[in-house]
């Protein structure tokens, strides 16, 4: 049984994957998937009979509500396995074990600690209390990357407990033609994500605001996540917009390298997304993102030095950006497809079992 609160983005697309590869593998007897109805996606691949959306919204009466209806639904299904996607489901389904007998195992992916984002310290100090005395009712704690395997250690987590189980995506790649005119005598960089704090879209604007390149194009794709957000796109950029996820292969294709400016990442999707599609990545020097550079497949920079950044955009030629991104694929294939990750879940599962 899959449990989770908001399943959209990334944490949706991991479902899916999970979920996919789990009907087709003869170990697993029967999936049921519950997640919030608010700011989630809806469509899962599972009969409807085995996938519960429960009402919520987030604060205390909603979060009390959720805990009683999860572990109704829990009680009612009878899982082998409850497999917990994100922190505040991991509160949801493990709290309650503190007070009563626990009759199945318990996996728990946070999908990036938050403890490792930007917060205050006693913020920071009670995430960490609060993840180490819930790892108490968890037989496995899966981790999406090195550098989240390697903090969930660092803080105290059992490493008994402690699994590195890379996110992984789908090798296939579907294309199709797309009206966006590139000029093939610039380099052409590529951001993807959403218009907020954590992607660091405005240190970008603020960094081409800066320094002028007549042989570089920073293009967008993404939205605001807040409807008052003040991050404007400037005219020397290029806002593509909103691109559906299915779309996104076919832009990722067209150019030449894929910009990563994050504040903080967990694992790093759209790393690995253009790593799938052989372009280069060049990277902030935060979270699991250096570790995704490991094939001699991009670039990192420094967040507290941009000019670093400068240097690497100096020294840009198509050429190596094209043997570059053959290495990211290369590293792709050997560590971050759907089927090494789903495989390495089902030994998880076969370990507690």
């Amino acid at each position: 049984m899959h449990i989770g609160e908001y399943a959209k983005g990334g944490v949706a697309t991991y479902l899916n994957e999970v979920i996919n590869y789990q009907k087709r593998c003869e170990d697993v007897k029967e999936i049921h998937l519950m997640v919030s109805k608010t700011n989630s996606e809806l469509d899962f691949n599972l009969p409807e009979d085995n996938k519960i959306f429960y009402e919520y919204k987030r604060n205390f009466y909603n979060a009390f509500k959720a805990i009683c209806k999860i572990n109704s639904e829990i009680k009612r299904v009878k899982p082998d396995i409850v497999h917990i996607h994100s922190t505040f489901a991991g509160f949801f389904v493990r709290l309650p074990l503190f007070f009563k007998k626990k009759k199945y195992k318990v996996v728990y992916c946070s999908h990036g600690w938050a403890f490792l984002m930007e917060l205050s310290y006693l913020k920071r100090k009670l995430f960490i209390f609060i993840e180490k005395f819930l790892s108490i009712k968890t037989d496995k704690v899966v981790n999406i990357s090195w550098n989240e395997h390697k903090e969930s250690i660092n803080i105290g987590i059992s490493r008994s407990k402690a699994e590195l189980v890379n996110n992984g995506i789908d090798n296939q790649v579907i294309v199709e033609p797309l009206n966006v005119n590139l000029d093939s005598t610039q380099i052409n960089l590529l951001f993807v994500g959403r218009f907020d704090r954590q992607k660091g879209l405005d240190i970008l604007i603020e960094f081409f605001n800066q320094y002028s390149y007549s042989n570089i194009k920073l293009y967008v794709i993404g939205e605001k996540v807040l409807k008052n957000s003040n991050m404007e796109i400037t005219e020397n950029i290029i806002n593509l917009g909103w691109v559906d996820n299915k779309k996104l292969n076919s832009y990722y294709q067209i150019f030449d390298a894929v910009i990563i400016p994050s504040r903080w990442e967990g694992f790093g999707l759209v790393a690995v997304e253009a790593m799938r599609n052989k372009k280069p990545i060049i990277v902030s020097d935060r979270g699991a993102l250096p570790d995704l550079v490991g094939n001699d497949n991009g670039y990192i920079f420094s967040l507290n030095q941009l000019s670093t950044l400068e240097q690497i955009l100096n020294s840009l030629n198509k050429a190596e950006l094209r043997r570059k991104g053959l290495n990211g694929y290369d590293y792709f294939m050997d560590n971050f497809t759907s089927e090494i990750m789903n495989k390495k879940i089902i030994d998880v599962y076969k370990q507690i079992i």
